[in-house]
């Protein structure tokens, strides 16, 4: 069972009321801690997509809590239906450990950034990502960190002085 298969299977048996226990071979396959977020679409917009930046427990358990997260828990859209899910395609995406970008202006950070990058923005208490993937809808490396910026809660030019890391995915997609 691959990671896409385990969330789908995860939202079925929700919609049952009932948890899905994946088997010992998927458990065992996916038993690192790492972070992921798990994102649905529907007619190619996004419908949901939750996550976490840091490993906190084995991948496998992540998937299933960020699918449910994504289904249900995304303030941004109402709750998924059972009858949207057969017409719902998954993504979930595998983080590398974030870094921080050092970069001693914004010419500087404009150069150091790439689309291959998720990127996270902080500055205070506020924080915000965009993953790699959203690039291809936003290729504009200036309006990607102002919509991070606002995103994050803060003015469009936050992204300007702010602390900025980056990370690598490896996305599995149906």
């Amino acid at each position: 069972m691959n990671l896409t298969q385990l969330a789908r299977k995860t939202l079925e048996f929700y919609f049952e009321n009932k948890s899905f226990k994946p088997d010992e071979q998927t458990k065992k396959k996916y038993n690192q801690k790492k972070a992921c977020f798990v994102t649905l679409e529907k007619n190619n917009q996004l419908r949901g997509c939750i996550g976490c930046l840091e490993a906190k427990q084995e991948l496998w358990k992540e998937v299933q809590e960020n699918a449910i997260n994504a289904a249900f828990k995304d303030f941004r859209f109402s709750q998924l239906t059972k009858k949207e899910l057969n017409k719902i395609k998954i993504e979930v995406s595998i983080l590398s450990k974030p870094k921080k970008l050092n970069y001693e202006n914004e010419k500087d950070l404009l150069k150091k950034i790439n689309n291959k990058m998720g990127i996270i923005l902080k500055k205070g208490f506020n924080s915000a990502t965009f993953l790699p993937q959203v690039w291809e809808q936003i290729s504009d490396k200036i309006e990607f960190l102002e919509h991070l910026s606002l995103k994050a809660g803060l003015n469009k030019d936050a992204w300007r002085k702010s602390e900025i890391l980056f990370y690598e995915v490896d996305a599995e997609k149906e």
